[in-house]
């Protein structure tokens, strides 16, 4: 069995954005020459995630005006763990995300949905943080 593992960095120059990165993960597995396997793709940052959806500037919307109603960035006062920072939100928009993807490998080719891409959502950015893809089969 093989094994690869990866790391992609991201520096999102906003406080929050959904980064479609399914062609770097895709890149890493083919440089990992798995054919048959699992690939876990996972945010390294607590105030990071990652997920699999569409890629429709419309669901990115309201994706943005869902978790915004659910966690809402201010008041900053209303959160226990906002005291240096004010980032409290960020944590809970990364729990309702997720933290991470387990994507089938099938023929060396990542096996999504017809619509499904791989997304790096940043709820907290303005400094450089990673995603880790680890990568196993045959």
């Amino acid at each position: 069995m093989k094994s690869s593992h990866k790391e992609l960095w991201f520096n999102v120059p906003t406080r929050r954005a959904f980064v479609n990165i399914t062609p770097e993960v895709e890149q890493c597995l083919a440089e990992s020459g798995v054919k048959e396997g699992l690939l876990l793709c996972n945010a390294m940052h607590i105030t990071a995630s990652v997920f699999i959806n569409d890629d429709e500037s419309g669901l990115h919307h309201d994706y943005e005006k869902w978790l915004e109603h659910l966690a809402p960035h201010e008041p900053v006062n209303q959160y226990r763990h906002n005291g240096y920072e004010d980032n409290a939100d960020a944590h809970l928009k990364r729990q309702i995300m997720g933290r991470e993807v387990v994507v089938a490998i099938t023929g060396g080719k990542l096996h999504l949905g017809p619509w499904e891409q791989i997304f790096y959502g940043e709820f907290d950015g303005r400094r450089k943080k990673r995603v880790l893809v680890k990568i196993i089969g045959e």
